[in-house]
């Protein structure tokens, strides 16, 4: 149980580190800028393309230290060789063997020299050579480096473009809210300022300025505007009942001629004439009690 419990928790461990490492990836690939990232390994290769520049210039000054200890160690082995011809032309035989003596250990540490002298030189042609390389890699680096930033550049502005066309991108997400928003606004006190018109006309809102208004004074300005119809419609039936009986004499006369129907037919059915606009009844006025006849009283003939 306590192995099984141990690996379930190691399961589950491996799990949450799975899906952290997956949520941090995501994270850093929106984070990472290609052209930043070109940038940065295109300094890190000029960084060692001078590492190798230093290593060449190191290799180049040990060569040239050991060439200038080779220089002295065979104007030394020279001078020796010199002191031991003198000392035979002395008779001094002993002093040309010391001479010589030197001058073979000068010899052997100028051997050694060489030796190191052409490994260093080889050395260095190698760097060089690398070095020479590493600069043409790191030349063609930077013109890609180059050439793919000035894509990724021109491809996001063309998808900026679009999304700016479209409307999905942020900025013009906003702009359509706030358009959208102002829309809904408007309408709404439109649609408000209709009602308060419609409420103060009615009557049911009062007018601040214009003091309070009681429904009976309502009641008769609708009394009033109603009357004010009426008697306009009125006019308008007296104009067209005095303009109505000449075009009834003459509708008349072409009916006349035209009813008449021909020998060996029967007569046709004539419409009539247009009736004429009948005025709308008016009341009577009321007659003053005064003015009305005495009614008969009983007895009275």
């Amino acid at each position: 149980m306590l192995m099984k419990g141990t690996a379930a928790r190691m399961g589950v461990m491996k799990r949450v580190s799975l899906v952290f490492k997956a949520k941090a990836n995501r994270a850093l690939d929106k984070m990472e800028d290609p052209r930043e990232t070109l940038d940065y390994s295109y300094q890190r290769q000029l960084e060692l393309l001078t590492k190798v520049r230093r290593g060449v210039a190191d290799v180049a000054t040990s060569r040239k230290r050991v060439e200038l200890q080779m220089n002295q160690l065979q104007q030394q082995a020279n001078k020796l060789e010199d002191q031991a011809r003198k000392a035979l032309g002395m008779g001094r035989e002993d002093l040309a063997r010391n001479a010589l003596e030197r001058k073979a250990s000068a010899q052997g540490q100028l051997n050694d020299l060489q030796a190191q002298y052409a490994q260093l030189q080889a050395e260095e042609e190698k760097l060089t050579v690398a070095s020479q390389r590493l600069q043409s890699k790191v030349d063609a680096f930077r013109t890609r480096k180059e050439t793919i930033k000035a894509t990724y550049t021109a491809a996001e502005a063309q998808t900026r473009i679009n999304e700016a066309f479209s409307g999905i991108s942020e900025e013009m997400g906003d702009v359509g809210m706030a358009i959208q928003r102002a829309e809904d606004k408007t309408a709404q006190m439109q649609a408000r300022a209709g009602a308060i018109d419609e409420l103060m006309a009615s009557g049911a809102l009062d007018d601040a300025v214009g003091g309070q208004r009681d429904d009976i004074q309502n009641e008769l300005d609708m009394l009033s505007a109603s009357s004010d119809v009426e008697n306009e419609l009125s006019r308008l039936k007296g104009e067209i009942t005095a303009g109505a009986p000449k075009q009834l004499e003459g509708s008349r006369d072409d009916a006349n001629g035209s009813n008449q129907a021909p020998q060996g037919q029967g007569t046709q059915y004539a419409p009539p004439p247009p009736q004429q606009a009948q005025q709308a009844p008016t009341q009577p006025a009321s007659i003053p009690a005064s003015d009305r006849p005495a009614e008969p009283q009983d007895g009275e003939g």
